[in-house]
């Protein structure tokens, strides 16, 4: 619904019109003949064309070039900005808009910045333009678990909601204890079950686990679900793109719900039961064909319980679905971390998030403001601090593709506008959007670190930082006055990154490269039309080994001259980076995974944090993995002689070919990522044997019941 222009007597549509944002044709126009700057050798430019081009509208055959993404992606961050200001009652200038839009235009188009993929694949798309599904912008949330007595519920239908749009979610396990679980049909035995149609859409999925859930929470008898409405696998998905995989998905997490909940009637929730079910939700995701999710679990680091959730010796039955999320702790400062790390040595897992200095710390650098003190958790990979339903947005900045420190802080300003600008977008859920308006909270990022400081050293990161902190501070006061807002509570971070670094060709956040040469593997659909230039470039291609229908292209990359690699930093220099960005430029968080050698130093992990955690908020860790732990992993470090006789090879990718040509709409199946760090995501790379690959075969919910009617305690009548 939209709210309407004060004193205008135009037609609903007629301002609906007014409030849109057209840049100039002629400026788009010309950069329809630039060449994009993409990176690392044609791999920017394919990951751009796999993942983040659109067809140019949902009649059409024909995908988006960059200019027109770009083009796409202002023109709604400044209807965002116009319909706020006109329907607020606000003086807009056209011809001020138009000025600074060609510069966000130009900024983007340059990648100086980049919109998170989020923003790349849904802003100004008709999911915001119509559907006004704004929460899809957004990147990140939290929700915790801490008031489930009042709304058992909520907690896991807000994760389901949000991971279906592509939101990662973090969660907590304070609820354990919190909540009976009934066998259905206990409590309210007068009622009888009843048939729940489960609606075609993402609303009608949640439902159904809402009313599932109900069941299992309250007593309530168990509806039998029918599944007829859902579209049968391979079914489009308009909007979201890709194809449907049918109803099986989410009937195998009714199953594997019923599953973690019968054995616990009679019981209270256990922290086990809470991150079961929040793994299986996201199981069910990307099986679902949204593909892309995260979840990060937090817990007691004292609940042996909890630490061994991913000792897959103790809990096998996990291995199908623990690897959907990570897993730390809430480290207290001052604790013993050695048990901890006993487990961190072997797999990397826990991390670590210090939620005292989340709550306290903007900058580690200034002095404690305690601006933070309702929050609760933080994202997926820990950048963000957050309250419970509270959304995020990121950003992400290029300081190496900038010549000097003004232009720099030019284009903060222009990658803080946009985010301020996702602020103003009200998600459905009630909860959150109160949140949201008054912290307006905002991750604005850097990538490229190790390019930028092996080009200028690390005294020019710090003034990039201080100065580049003040401008954003100044952006904010300006832009919220402007928007008639809040002050955003929190403005800065450090993400991991992913797919979206690679467009821009620079290393990802705040990490070194495993090697300066390289072999990058990137999946692609086994029919994309992008397979064709990239074969005739004479890049080797071959089928995915574990998942059919796919296949891995290899594109041997240089991340630049003078860059050190992650194995020539010891834990301890990684750490003193994640404390100086957190100390000079991140009044959020610093996303930092530690690479280790678990032969050599994991005995130092200990020591380690008892040093850093008066310094930093977060952090996590990953023992080094051997090359070839498994087929095709995604960077395979090769020497500068191997990289020479590769690119003598190949030839550079060329998609003019497929530039307005009409594509198959089935590629619409082309987003692919690859697992392991390869999305917006923060995954670790799984040991061999638990690489969590999605089921193509999905037992019927029948003989489910069937197995679990047959064993104590009995499945309850009706399902």
């Amino acid at each position: 619904m939209r709210a309407s222009i004060p004193g205008s007597d135009a037609s609903p549509e007629q301002q609906q019109q007014m409030c849109q944002f057209e840049l100039n044709p002629a400026f788009v126009q010309h950069w329809s003949s630039v060449r994009p700057p993409f990176g690392f050798n044609g791999l920017g430019e394919l990951v751009y064309r796999r993942t983040y081009s659109r067809y140019v509208n949902e009649d059409s055959d024909v995908k988006e070039e960059w200019y027109q993404t770009v083009q796409r992606v202002v023109n709604g961050t400044f209807s965002m900005q116009k319909e706020w200001t006109l329907t607020g009652g606000l003086p807009w200038s056209e011809d001020a808009a138009q000025a600074e839009a060609q510069d966000m235009y130009t900024r983007i188009f340059n990648m100086k910045f980049l919109p998170p993929g989020r923003g790349l694949w849904a802003m100004g798309s008709k999911l915001t333009t119509e559907r006004r599904l704004f929460a899809a912008l957004n990147n990140c949330a939290f929700v915790s678990t801490a008031n489930m007595a009042e709304d058992p519920t909520g907690p896991f239908c807000f994760l389901m909601d949000a991971s279906m749009l592509g939101v990662g979610v973090g969660f907590d396990t304070k609820g354990a204890g919190a909540v009976g679980v009934h066998k259905p049909g206990s409590k309210l035995q007068h009622q009888h079950p009843s048939t729940h149609v489960i609606a075609d859409s993402r609303e009608g999925w949640v439902e159904s686990l809402r009313v599932l859930l109900n069941a299992y929470f309250t007593g309530a008898p168990l509806p039998t679900f029918d599944s007829s409405l859902v579209r049968p696998a391979g079914s489009p998905i308009r909007g979201f793109g890709g194809v449907s995989q049918g109803p099986a998905p989410l009937l195998e997490l009714h199953r594997d719900v019923m599953e973690t909940l019968e054995p616990l009637a009679g019981r209270d929730l256990t922290v086990t039961a809470i991150v079961d079910v929040m793994n299986k939700i996201g199981k069910c995701v990307v099986a679902g064909n949204v593909r892309r999710t995260a979840e990060i679990a937090f817990g007691d680091p004292d609940s042996a319980e909890y630490i061994n959730l991913k000792d897959y010796d103790v809990n096998p039955h996990r291995a199908s679905y623990g690897w959907t999320s990570n897993n730390s702790v809430m480290a207290t400062l001052g604790m013993d971390y050695t048990d901890v790390c006993k487990r961190v040595a072997a797999n990397g897992e826990p991390g670590f998030a210090w939620l005292d200095n989340m709550r306290a710390y903007s900058r580690m650098d200034d002095a404690p403001d305690h601006k933070d003190a309702r929050a609760r958790g933080g994202n997926p990979c820990l950048e963000q601090t957050l309250e419970s339903y509270e959304m995020c947005c990121l950003v992400e900045t290029f300081p190496n593709r900038h010549e000097s420190l003004e232009d720099f802080e030019a284009t903060l300003r222009c990658a803080f506008a946009y985010a301020k600008t996702v602020t103003l977008g009200v998600t459905h859920w009630p909860q959150t959007n109160v949140i949201m308006a008054r912290n307006r909270r905002i991750g604005c990022s850097m990538s490229g670190l190790a390019q930028f400081v092996a080009a200028r050293g690390l005294g020019a990161l710090r003034a990039w930082c201080e100065h580049g902190y003040a401008a954003v501070q100044a952006a904010d006061s300006a832009l919220s006055t402007r928007f008639g807002v809040h002050r955003s509570i929190k403005t800065t971070s450090i993400k991991p990154s992913g797919t979206v670094s690679l467009l821009a060709g620079a290393t990802p956040g705040m990490h070194y490269p495993e090697a300066r040469f390289y072999v990058r593997r990137v999946r692609v659909a086994a029919e994309s039309e992008l397979l064709a230039p990239l074969r005739a470039a004479g890049l080797p291609v071959e089928p995915c080994a574990m998942n059919p229908g796919t296949v891995v292209v290899e594109i041997p990359v240089d991340a630049g001259e003078g860059v050190r690699t992650s194995r020539e930093l010891t834990l301890w220099e990684q750490l003193s980076f994640a404390a100086f960005l957190q100390r000079y430029w991140a009044d959020n968080q610093v996303s930092c995974t530690v690479t280790f050698d678990p032969e050599t130093e994991a005995a130092q992990l200990p020591h380690a944090l008892d040093y850093f955690q008066y310094q930093l908020k977060g952090v996590s860790f990953l023992p080094r993995i051997a090359a070839g732990a498994y087929p095709q992993m995604p960077y395979e470090a090769i020497s500068a002689a191997q990289y020479a006789e590769r690119m003598r090879s190949v030839s550079p990718v060329n998609f003019a070919a497929l530039r307005g040509r009409r594509q198959r709409r089935a590629a619409d199946a082309d987003e692919v990522p690859d697992k392991f760090c390869d999305t917006d995501a923060c995954a670790t790379p799984p040991l061999p044997e638990a690489q969590g690959e999605v089921a193509t075969a999905v037992p019927s919910l029948e003989a489910s019941i069937a197995a679990l009617a047959a064993a104590p305690p009995p499945f309850p009548p009706g399902a």
